[in-house]
C-alpha cells in the first residue's frame, strides 16, 4: 500500500496525517508550538518551531509504520505570513503572522496612495493588515538592517518545504495572499514588487498546488525515516487546501470554514473578481480560482469567551443551556472582531463588541452571542456573494467550530442554505495529502479525488420558522457595526 502525509500548519499547532492510496486516514499526529505577542496588536512564531514541531512528528507519525512505501508529502499552512532568509538561508526574524495588527499604517498607504484601483488591476486585490506586502513595508521602515539582509521571501508552508527539500518555492493559492501575485495571470506582479522594494529573485518560485517541487534531501529523509524518493508538492495555503479537504473543488461550489478564522469560499473556473474588494480574489488549488471572504476570528472568539472570561474548556457544557426556543431571539448581540476583521469591512481598529446587556442576561445569553455573531459575520460575506450574482444553495462545512450541533445549526439557519459535513474532519491536512496524491498519479486531476474521496456524513437543512426569525436578528446586527465605528479608532488612543 501506498502512503502521504498531509501537513497542516496551523497557527496553534502543526496536525500531520498519514493516508493511503484509498483515502483512509491512518493515524494523526499533532504537535503545539508557542505564539508570541511582543506587543498589543503583534502576532510572531518562530520559524524553527515550525520545523521542529514537524519534524519531530513525522518521526511519531511513521514509528513503526511502512515508512519506505510513502511516496509523497503535501504541506498546508496559515497564509500571509512574512518569513525572511538571509543569503545563508537563515532566519533573519520571528515570522509575522497572518492575524498581526501592526501593519495599518503601511495598510492605509497603499490603498490610499497607490490606491485601491492600481492594486485591484495589479493583484486582483487590496492591502488588508494581515496580507504580506504591508508586512514587508513596515519591515522596510521599522528594520532596515534586517530589511537590507534579506535574500529570500517566503510564506511559513513553504519554509517547511524548503526544509524538506532546500527548494525556495511558492503555489498561487498562498501567493495570492501576499499582494506581490498577478491573480488573473498567476505570475509575480513585477509593479507590485518594484513598489515594496523586493528584488524578483528574492521571491520563490511559483507552482501549481499539485506540482512537485523536489523530493526530500538525503539528510532530511535519514532524520526522519523517510525513503529519498519522497515527492514534495507545492501545497497550498490552508483555506484552499482545507477546501480540497472538503471536496469544494468544482466551479460554483462552496465550503465554510469556522477554525481560529473563518472563512467563506466559493470556487469559479473563471477568473473574477469583487469590484468593492470585499471579497478576496485568489487562485484555487486545483488549477482554478476563488472568491473567499476571511474573517479574523471566528472559533477562536468561542474560545476567548469561554476559556479566558468563563474559565472553563467544557465549551459543549457551556452550549447544553441554549434552547431551541431561544435560538433567533436573543436581545444581546455580539461584533466578533477581537483582532480587528478584514471581510468584508476591513478594519483593523474594530473590536469584539457585547450590547443589549440587561440585569437579567445570563451567561447562555451570552455565549449564544458569540455563536450568532459569527455566524452573521460570515453572512456578512455571504451577502457580498450574492450581490455578484453568485447563487450558492449549499455549502460544506469545516473547522473546529464545526464539531458542534449547535453552532451548525445556527449557522445553517443564519444564511437559510444546507450544510454539508464531510465524513473526514481533518480539514487542510488532508487537501494537502490529496495534493501529493494526484501528484503521485493516483488520481488525474484534483477535482476527480476530491470527487472520489470526499464523502458528506451529515446535512444540516435550515429550518423556514427559525431562518426567519434569524433574517430579523441578521439585519439588527447590520446596524451595530455601522453606528459604533467611530468610537473604536477613539478607544484605541
Amino acid at each position: 500500500m501506498r502512503y502521504y502525509i498531509g501537513i497542516d500548519l496551523g497557527t496553534s499547532a502543526v496536525k500531520i496525517l498519514l493516508v493511503d492510496a484509498a483515502g483512509t486516514v491512518v493515524r494523526t499526529v499533532t504537535k503545539e508550538y508557542p505564539l508570541y505577542f511582543p506587543h498589543p496588536g503583534w502576532s510572531e512564531q518562530e520559524p524553527d518551531d515550525w520545523w521542529n514541531a514537524v519534524s519531530e512528528g513525522i518521526r511519531e507519525l511513521t514509528k513503526d509504520a511502512c515508512a519506505e512505501n510513502i511516496c509523497g508529502i503535501g504541506t498546508a499552512g496559515q497564509m500571509h505570513g512574512l518569513v525572511v532568509l538571509d543569503e545563508k538561508d537563515e532566519v533573519i526574524r520571528p515570522a509575522i503572522l497572518w492575524n498581526d495588527g501592526r501593519t495599518s499604517a503601511e495598510t492605509a498607504w497603499l490603498n490610499e496612495k497607490i490606491g485601491r484601483e492600481k492594486l485591484s488591476l495589479l493583484t486582483a486585490n487590496i492591502a488588508f493588515a494581515g496580507f504580506t506586502a504591508p508586512k514587508i513595508l513596515w519591515m522596510a521602515k521599522n528594520e532596515p538592517e534586517n530589511f537590507a539582509r534579506i535574500a529570500k521571501i517566503m510564506l511559513p508552508k513553504d519554509y517547511i518545504n524548503y526544509r524538506l527539500t532546500g527548494v525556495h518555492a511558492c503555489d498561487y493559492s498562498d501567493a495570492s495572499g501576499m499582494l506581490l501575485l498577478d491573480v488573473k495571470n498567476r505570475c509575480w506582479s513585477e509593479e507590485m514588487l518594484e513598489i515594496c522594494g523586493v528584488k524578483r529573485g528574492q521571491m520563490p518560485q511559483l507552482f501549481e498546488s499539485f506540482d512537485v517541487i523536489g523530493t526530500v534531501t538525503p539528510g532530511i529523509a535519514e532524520s526522519l525515516g523517510l525513503p529519498p524518493s519522497v515527492k514534495v508538492v507545492a501545497g497550498a495555503g490552508d483555506n484552499a487546501a482545507a477546501a480540497v479537504g472538503t471536496g469544494t473543488a468544482e466551479d460554483g461550489s462552496c465550503n465554510i470554514s469556522l477554525g481560529t478564522s473563518g472563512t467563506i469560499f466559493i470556487v469559479s473556473d473563471s477568473f473574477r473578481m469583487d469590484p468593492n474588494n470585499a471579497l478576496h480574489a485568489f487562485a484555487h488549488a486545483g488549477g482554478n480560482y476563488h472568491l473567499m471572504g476571511c474573517m479574523l476570528s471566528a472559533a477562536s472568539c468561542n474560545k476567548w469567551f469561554c476559556s479566558d472570561i468563563l474559565k472553563t474548556e467544557d465549551y459543549e457544557a457551556e452550549q447544553a443551556g441554549i434552547t431551541e426556543e431561544m435560538l433567533g431571539t436573543d436581545s444581546v448581540f455580539f461584533l466578533p472582531y477581537l483582532m480587528g476583521e478584514r471581510s468584508p469591512i476591513n478594519d483593523t481598529d474594530a473590536r469584539g463588541t457585547f450590547i443589549g446587556m440587561t440585569m437579567d442576561t445570563s451567561r447562555c445569553d451570552m455565549v449564544q452571542a458569540v455563536l450568532e455573531g459569527v455566524a452573521f459575520a460570515i453572512r456578512d460575506s455571504f451577502e457580498v456573494a450574492k450581490s455578484l450574482g453568485l447563487a450558492i444553495e449549499s455549502s460544506k462545512l469545516c473547522g473546529g467550530g464545526a464539531k458542534s450541533p449547535l453552532w451548525q445549526k445556527i449557522l445553517a439557519n443564519v444564511l437559510n442554505i444546507p450544510l454539508d459535513i464531510p465524513e473526514a474532519e481533518e480539514g487542510p491536512g488532508y487537501g494537502a495529502a490529496m495534493l501529493a496524491m494526484t501528484a503521485g498519479g493516483e488520481y488525474p486531476d484534483v477535482k476527480t479525488c476530491a470527487e472520489t474521496l470526499v464523502k458528506i456524513k451529515t446535512r444540516i437543512n435550515p429550518d423556514a420558522a427559525l431562518a426567519a426569525r434569524y433574517e430579523k436578528q441578521y439585519h439588527k446586527f447590520r446596524k451595530i457595526y455601522p453606528a459604533v465605528k467611530e468610537l473604536f479608532q477613539e478607544v484605541k488612543e
